[in-house]
């Protein structure tokens, strides 16, 4: 059986593998994602590509310690009226995020990579779209005390598993990918690659 390594330090993506009966170790990748957004928007690539880029890189760059292990990269970028969103730094940050994307339609992408030895042999990406309802600024501030630094953790200052899930009136796509991990097909091709019994 190969060994593989989650490039994350999402507690959710770990939870919904270990939860799977998937066993991994755990090597964040230590790379300057907001640079590497940056560039690769200004060298035009497109939103839908930057999160497969940087599970890719992700992936890549644990890799080089970890040659023999299969290594697994994630990441997700959220889209509302063409603007790519980040990870908010602070909690005016998420408020101001919030704002922007209340009463909103969103898309959010999720794409992870396994990489070994240097070299990417399975990706995949997928894309849910999530609709804010137009909420009322008393709410925001509630959610927001109630919530306060995990909202930093993800990309659109939510959590659907929890209480972010109130901030929604309708939701389209794979509840795996939206919490950060397209599940399913990754369990296939972990069976493919000998992480999993098949």
């Amino acid at each position: 059986m190969s060994m593989l390594i989650l490039a994350s330090a999402s507690s959710i993506r770990a939870r919904l593998l270990r939860e799977a009966g998937v066993l991994f170790g755990v090597r964040p990748a230590e790379i300057d994602e907001d640079a590497l957004k940056a560039s690769l928007q200004a060298e035009g690539t497109g939103n839908e590509e930057v999160a497969e880029v940087l599970a890719r890189e992700k992936a890549l760059h644990v890799s080089k310690a970890s040659p023999q292990a299969l290594v697994l990269g994630c990441d997700q970028v959220l889209v509302c009226e063409g603007k790519l969103f980040g990870k908010a730094h602070d909690l005016a940050e998420a408020r101001a995020a919030l704002q922007l994307l209340r009463g909103k339609a969103h898309s959010l992408i999720t794409a992870c990579a396994l990489v070994q030895n240097g070299t990417e042999l399975w990706r995949c990406r997928q894309q849910a779209r999530l609709w804010m309802r137009p909420f009322s600024d008393e709410f925001l501030d509630v959610y927001l005390k109630a919530e306060g630094g995990t909202v930093l953790g993800s990309v659109g200052c939510y959590r659907l598993e929890g209480r972010g899930a109130q901030l929604f009136e309708r939701v389209e796509g794979d509840f795996f990918a939206i919490l950060g991990l397209p599940l399913v097909p990754l369990l296939a091709a972990l069976r493919e690659h000998g992480v999993l019994p098949r």
